[in-house]
């Protein structure tokens, strides 16, 4: 799917998902038993492995915000654009834009200090630096899921965070240890907290301004410093993970050989050299795309690192990543709206489900569902090269159910539903917030020509672009899992698609809260048994005791009548 999806899969957060589905095979716990735990002595370089994936993708978002060299992320303005230019913004994203520009610039602040200072807590052996950098990253990525539909990515990053807990912090319980440890790691702690605030502090000059009453900011180094940053830190980084990973592999074989038994410290020994030598190929392959950051680190590297990341390059194992690197809509977002007529003369606008186009109608909340298409409308709206446009244009001049569906699954919403249009045109607007209404807009320019079938520009485009119909249609399959799918899709057709991901994850969290709750019910049933197996055994040891009480008293009688 991945590879045949071409632009509408070509996201970051797609190639995320490949690497952390390829991530949960080698951190699902290996049970050939049915009902036996396994030996998990090995879980922790496994898991590991999530908490680097984390590491390489919070870093590498912080650094290409400045990389890019950004106007807007470098004069710490960035987010006085973003709320209302980004794809699809929440209703919140409203509200969030009408705050005061200091605020969004010391928001812009915190994002840098979340994304680049703080991954370097990750591997800290400090563990409430580790729980600290945690809870940033879980409000950095809910504060996105609240003002930006950004599909999965943010619940997917919010789950690798879980690589940054320990059991002790699930449970709500934090071990006992000695005060003089205990003190020495608070201070340990303050001092590296002072660092990264003295640092925020001096890196971007904040100041309190009584004027505005807020806080002032701006970016208090250059380019090249920061390049030069990156080029101190990229190897560093590579031989922090080289011990971490080696500290992990350590603290695994030591505890595999610890388990009793030999057969069982046998087949936690063979494990751990699979998962190890498994661990150590994803790491050395990651130092490719971690690399690509600067320059001279990645032809540093060593060549049979860079062979290797070839040999699996095309199975998207490990990527390089770089979110909202370039601010764009800059002067207001551009949005293509389309057209449709049946005289040429009369225009009716053709709705999308999600991405802005009624002035007046509020954003929607699509989380976690990303519309492909509507994201793709955006695309071509900031000039980006989009062939598929002829095809959406020619497949809706067609009245083809399937296109119109991508547009309103509520197809009775669609102007044109009775009778396909006979025109199509594009138009570019510029929306931006407006106080009484949720959009303002004004005309910018044409974006596709009036149109119709068998139009000379749109028969020129389709035969450049090879978007005419060549193939026969095809047949229906016989295949059980294709026709499976095929009944599955006529029962949810016209439900929208993040109301079902919506009603699957409610079911998912039900059956886990039902589960949860037979499982502790069993315990306390288990618990209340237990418990009565010791009263009744208390009672039989009391009737005993009695009993060898009345016969040793009716034995000291007898020998008192002798």
């Amino acid at each position: 799917m991945y590879q045949v999806g071409q632009v509408f899969l070509y996201f970051q957060w797609d190639s995320l998902l490949l690497e952390t589905g390829f991530l949960t095979v080698l951190v699902a716990p290996l049970t050939l038993v049915r009902g036996s735990r396994g030996i998990r002595e090995h879980d922790s370089m496994t898991f590991w492995l999530v908490r680097w994936l984390l590491f390489r993708l919070m870093f590498a978002s912080g650094a290409v915000k400045l990389m890019s060299r950004c106007p807007t992320w470098w004069g710490l303005t960035a987010l006085t654009y973003h709320y209302e230019t980004q794809c699809i913004p929440t209703p919140l994203a409203w509200f969030a834009h009408q705050l005061p520009v200091w605020w969004h610039k010391l928001s812009v602040v915190a994002t840098f200090v979340i994304e680049i200072a703080a991954p370097f807590l990750f591997f800290s052996p400090l563990r409430r630096l580790r729980l600290g950098a945690f809870y940033l990253q879980v409000l950095l990525q809910t504060l996105i899921i609240l003002s930006g539909n950004y599909n999965f990515f943010n619940l997917l990053t919010l789950t690798l965070c879980l690589s940054l807990l320990d059991n002790q912090h699930v449970n709500f319980w934090l071990p006992g240890s000695s005060e003089r440890w205990s003190w020495i790691c608070y201070l340990l702690e303050l001092m590296v907290w002072s660092l990264i605030i003295f640092g925020t502090i001096v890196f971007f000059d904040l100041q309190f301004d009584p004027h505005k009453n807020g806080v002032s900011s701006r970016t208090a180094f250059t380019f090249d410093q920061f390049n030069q940053f990156l080029k101190a830190i990229t190897i560093p980084c590579i031989w922090m993970g080289v011990l971490s990973l080696t500290w992990e592999m350590i603290t695994s074989i030591f505890r595999c050989a610890c388990v009793s038994g030999f057969l069982t410290r046998f087949w936690g020994m063979f494990q751990w050299s699979v998962f190890a030598a498994a661990a150590a190929s994803m790491f050395t392959i990651s130092l490719v795309p971690l690399s690509h950051m600067e320059y001279d680190s990645h032809v540093h590297l060593w060549p049979v690192v860079r062979q290797a990341y070839d040999l699996v390059d095309r199975l998207q194992l490990v990527n390089s990543y770089g979110f909202f690197g370039w601010v764009t809509g800059v002067g207001g977002r551009p949005e293509v709206v389309l057209e449709g007529s049946y005289d040429g003369v009369t225009w009716t606008e053709i709705e999308f489900m999600y991405k802005p186009g009624n002035v007046s109608a509020p954003p929607a909340v699509v989380t976690p569902h990303q519309p492909r298409l509507d994201w793709q409308m955006w695309f071509a709206a900031l000039g980006a090269s989009a062939p598929w446009f002829t095809s959406l244009v020619y497949r809706l001049l067609q009245g083809k159910p399937d296109v119109i569906e991508l547009i309103q699954t509520d197809v009775s919403q669609y102007p044109f539903h009775q009778q396909p249009p006979t025109y199509v045109r594009a138009h570019r607007y510029r929306y931006c917030s407006h106080q009484a209404r949720w959009w303002r807009r004004v005309y910018d320019e044409e974006f596709y020509p009036m149109v119709h079938l068998g139009h000379t520009y749109l028969e020129n485009m389709l035969s450049r672009y090879g978007l005419k119909d060549k193939l026969p249609p095809r047949h229906p399959s016989n295949n059980t899992v294709v026709q499976l799918l095929s009944w599955t899709r006529s029962q949810v057709k016209g439900i929208p698609a993040h109301t079902i991901i919506w009603a699957m994850l409610a079911c998912s969290a039900t059956w886990c809260f039902l589960m949860g709750l037979i499982s502790n019910r069993k315990h306390t049933d288990r618990i209340s048994t237990c418990t009565e197996t010791v009263v009744n055994l208390i009672d039989e040891a009391e009737k005993q005791g009695d009993e060898k009480s009345d016969a040793e008293q009716e034995k000291e009688e007898e020998v008192e009548k002798d």
